[in-house]
């Protein structure tokens, strides 16, 4: 037997059989040995199963086999040889479907703790331990011949954000799984008005791309007490490489969150919808117990210059992404969801953490597969992340990074106001100053010669390649939703000023070149009871209450109207930056929240001439002036319709207070 095929079958748990060499030390982490190949930790065959673990700085790693995945001691435990790369290898020659196991790592005499590994692909409730399975056993039905439904260009995306819980968990959804992933597999689902709900509400409304909040193995909910109700967002990372237990029918059995995720995605495909996974990398939700931690203490971090842990999420720590390991883990993670659970896109939470090479890597990884996969994220981080700031995925930066967009904050706040003052309003609050930001979102957050960087509230230059770097939304999952700030910052706003200001804010959203993105039950105008941060927060204040579709139906018209209106004319859409400047014209406007401009000679190949856009957050009616010409009005006072709502002839429109005007020559 060589000495890397070592195995130990059959002896107690407390057996240990030393042949480990001394600890490895290594001057700095940028000496450590890269694994090559695959970082699977876990090869699964009927004969016999490859375990792996990289963890180059151990002095013996020791592997635990288990047949449950949660409860009562080791069967058996192995000692793990050391091989290439920094790594430990075990082979143990029976077949071991359906068994458990975890590592442990000793370092400078002292046994860290067990693990799964960092790349459990299946584990057992909870996370704790990882699951021996045939992922090939999860497949549903049809699996193989599954297709991402077709894309022609990212300037087509229309995004839906949207928590499992969230969505349809409240009795009005009218669905069986509630809060599961299951949930988006029921078809004729309907409200207690018999209004469609689930998959089917969003074929109706439209929308190309679903973006799930983070629906990997999370720590915050335990899966054995998922009668508590208990609620997250799911931004505390445990094992990026397999589902939240707490989303499926059963958390027990690993192959059901699996099989059950797969179905999910396979019934959006069917409905013509690509799915986006939320994800996390740029923290977990503890250090010193983490997996990575307990695998190889230090490497997968920043530090600070004195050696504590670096922090630029505000959650504890910061991953290092510009480490060899850390970089190869998160491009292989990325291609796990591609591959196995054919995911279409990816929102990077907090990308300004991790830098600009890994997210161009990953962008490449990514093409190779298929290009039309869909990344963005957030071009930002909660503090200063411990690498020099022209080398992070920060927004300012989004132009190094071709294909990968970030969303614009820009846009948002000179629409409703800033993120760190729930009570001050700006342009739909009727208030000036918000102008330029809102053309800078219009444009897509590209260089335009109409557009004065200088007044633009946060950038004061272009970050934008390409219109389609730039997310365009008003609200999403981590603020307040956008009803609750239109009432945080318009005291006595009324119910028909409030579905106004609504309709308007989206209408900006919608008719920028920049990708357009809504939260879940805008559409219906849900509120979260005022709730800015309700990451944690009951059922009661972040359920959607599916009878607010027919209270508000004619703001349901109006978003769905809007998404029609976009998908049926490429003007709103050009997806070239050198196309946005050359048809897309703002005009003169006199005094301030009113912002227009005119998408000219049949822009994109639209089938319309001409088409004219104008947003007034004034609390009046606006009068301007626009090229002479026969226009047919599409969009006016709250209203859409393609086939016309009347006729303008001449060069002066008025346009009705709080609302916008869309017509066509």
């Amino acid at each position: 037997m060589k000495l890397n095929d070592l195995v130990i079958i059959g002896v107690a748990a407390t057996t240990v059989v030393s042949c480990a060499p001394a600890k490895k030390e290594y001057a700095s982490y940028e000496l450590y040995p890269v694994r090559s190949g695959s970082l699977s930790e876990m090869e699964y065959a009927p004969a016999a199963t490859q375990f792996t673990l990289w963890s180059p700085t151990a002095e013996e790693v020791r592997l635990m086999l288990y047949d449950a995945g949660e409860g009562g001691h080791a069967y058996e435990t192995v000692t793990m040889s050391p091989g290439e790369e920094g790594t430990w290898t075990a082979k143990v020659e029976q077949d071991l479907k359906g068994k458990f196991y975890a590592f442990n790592v000793k370092i400078n005499d002292k046994w860290l703790g067990d693990t799964p590994g960092i790349n459990a692909k299946a584990v057992g409730v909870n996370g704790h331990r990882a699951a021996i399975i045939d992922l090939a056993d999860t497949n549903p039905e049809g699996w193989a011949e599954d297709k991402r439904p077709s894309l022609a260009s990212p300037a087509d995306v229309i995004l839906y954000e949207m928590h499992h819980r969230d969505f349809s968990v409240d009795a009005s959804s009218g669905i069986e799984h509630k809060g599961k992933f299951l949930a988006l597999t029921e078809e004729d689902t309907v409200s207690p008005d018999k209004l469609a709900t689930g998959i089917d509400h969003l074929k109706e409304l439209g929308v190309t791309h679903v973006h799930i909040l983070p629906s990997y193995d999370y720590a915050s909910v335990d899966e054995t007490k998922l009668d508590e109700n208990k609620y997250n967002w799911g931004y505390d990372p445990q094992n990026y490489n397999v589902p939240d237990g707490s989303y499926s029918t059963d958390p027990y059995k690993p192959e059901v969150r699996i099989r059950e995720f797969k179905q999910m995605v396979q019934a959006l495909h069917k409905a013509g919808i690509r799915v986006v996974l939320d994800v996390v990398y740029n923290h977990t939700f503890n250090t010193a117990e983490s997996n990575f931690e307990r695998t190889v203490p230090g490497y997968f971090y920043r530090q600070n210059p004195d050696g504590s842990y670096a922090d630029g999420s505000a959650c504890g720590n910061e991953t290092a992404s510009n480490r060899p390991m850390m970089r190869k883990y998160m491009i292989e993670s990325v291609l796990h969801w591609i591959n196995e659970y054919h995911i279409d896109g990816f929102r990077f939470d907090l990308m300004g953490i991790h830098d600009i090479e890994t997210m161009n890597e990953i962008r490449k990884a990514a093409s190779a597969v298929d290009p039309s996969i869909f990344i963005y994220g957030e071009g930002w981080a909660a503090s200063a992340p411990q690498l020099p700031e022209d080398s992070l995925a920060m927004k300012a930066n989004t132009y190094k990074m071709p294909g990968v967009a970030a969303f614009s904050d820009e846009m948002r706040d000179a629409l409703r106001g800033p993120f760190n003052d729930n009570h001050q309003g700006t342009f739909l609050a009727g208030l000036p100053g918000g102008k330029e930001s809102i053309k800078f979102g219009i444009v897509g957050a590209i260089c335009h010669p109409q557009v004065d960087n200088s007044l633009v509230n946060y950038s004061k230059a272009a970050w934008a390649e390409q219109p389609t770097q730039m997310i365009s939304y008003v609200s999403c999952h981590d603020d307040m939703c956008l009803v609750d700030r239109l009432k945080a910052s318009i005291p006595g706003i009324t119910p028909e000023e409030l579905a106004r200001l609504d309709k308007l804010a989206q209408t900006a959203v919608f008719t920028s070149q920049g990708v357009p993105f809504i939260y879940a039950g805008e559409e219906v105008m849900r509120d979260k009871k005022g709730v800015h941060n309700s990451y944690q927060s009951p059922d009661s204040i972040n359920v959607i209450d599916w009878r607010r579709k027919a209270q508000h139906a004619d703001v349901f018209a109006y978003y769905k109207g809007l998404i029609q209106l976009r998908k049926n004319h490429p003007a709103f859409r050009l997806g070239d930056a050198e196309l946005v400047r050359k048809h897309l014209e703002f005009l003169p406007v006199e005094g301030s929240n009113v912002v227009a401009y005119r998408l000219k000679e049949h822009a994109g190949g639209d089938a319309w001439e001409e088409i004219v856009v104008v947003l007034n957050g004034r609390k009046e009616s606006a009068k301007l002036t626009v090229p002479e010409g026969k226009y047919t009005v599409v969009c006016k006072d709250g209203f859409i319709s393609e086939r016309g709502l009347g006729t303008v002839y001449g060069s002066e429109i008025v346009v009705p207070a709080q609302s916008a005007i869309i017509m066509y020559k």
